[in-house]
Parts: C-alpha cells; sequence; structure tokens
C-alpha cells in the first residue's frame, strides 16, 4: 500500500515552497522538485483549489503557500489530490462493498479503524515538521 505519485510530488512542492519562503515560477518548482512542468501544473492547479497554495498571475506572478507550514498537514495535501484517505473501498460513501447490508462487518470495523489512525498521525504531520 502507498501513496499515489501526485500525492508524493504535491508534498515535495508544498515543502518547496515552504522552504522557498517566498513565491516561486512552476518552472522553479518543476526544477527543484525533479516534476515535470506539465505534472507539476495540474498538481498546483489542485492545491490552489485546495486553498493550500496561492497563485498570482502577471511578470511577478507564481505561486506561494495560502497558510502557514504549521498549518498544512499531510492529510490536507493527500485530501486535496486523493480525496478522503480510506484504506478500503468499501469504507468510501461510493464505495462497493460486497458485503453491504450486512449489520456486523468485522472486516469493515477493522479497516474503519485503522484509517482513523492512519487519517490522526497524517494531520499530526505538518508541513514545518518536514522541513
Amino acid at each position: 500500500m502507498h501513496i499515489t505519485l501526485e500525492s508524493d510530488y504535491a508534498i515535495r512542492i508544498v515543502i518547496f515552497l515552504a522552504q522557498q519562503g517566498k513565491r516561486a515560477d512552476a518552472k522553479l518548482i518543476s526544477e527543484n522538485t525533479g516534476v515535470s512542468l506539465r505534472f507539476a501544473l495540474k498538481i498546483l492547479r489542485k492545491l490552489v483549489s485546495g486553498e493550500i497554495v496561492r497563485s498570482y498571475k502577471g511578470m511577478a506572478g507564481g505561486y506561494e503557500l495560502a497558510r502557514d507550514p504549521e498549518k498544512i498537514s499531510l492529510a490536507d495535501i493527500i485530501g486535496v489530490i486523493e480525496g478522503p484517505y480510506c484504506l478500503s473501498r468499501c469504507l468510501r460513501p461510493d464505495g462497493v462493498c460486497p458485503r453491504s447490508g450486512e449489520a456486523d462487518c468485522k472486516v469493515s470495523r477493522v479497516f474503519a479503524d485503522i484509517s482513523v489512525d492512519v487519517h490522526q498521525k497524517l494531520k499530526q504531520a505538518t508541513i514545518d515538521q518536514l522541513m
């Protein structure tokens, strides 16, 4: 089990912007994170939409964090890129579970507990701790 490459790259991009402490253009972000420019732009759009990053147009344009690094968690970033974290698709509201309708699915309960634990850990890990 692993996070997607897109989430991994999004975390790298946010850490880079936090380390910069100022506005950076997409090309600089791409070069310093090892993410292709095209993919970086796609990720940046999602991060802007999720209010983790701000974008500015024009000659002095670029991207910067919308919040302080200590107020951005891994859960925030992964949530913007992937959606809510669930260990199993049967826990997602739109998921398909072959046991749906069963009142007491022990497997789902265990997966739900693990999902809560993982989400709490991701919420506790903030960008300032990773810089």
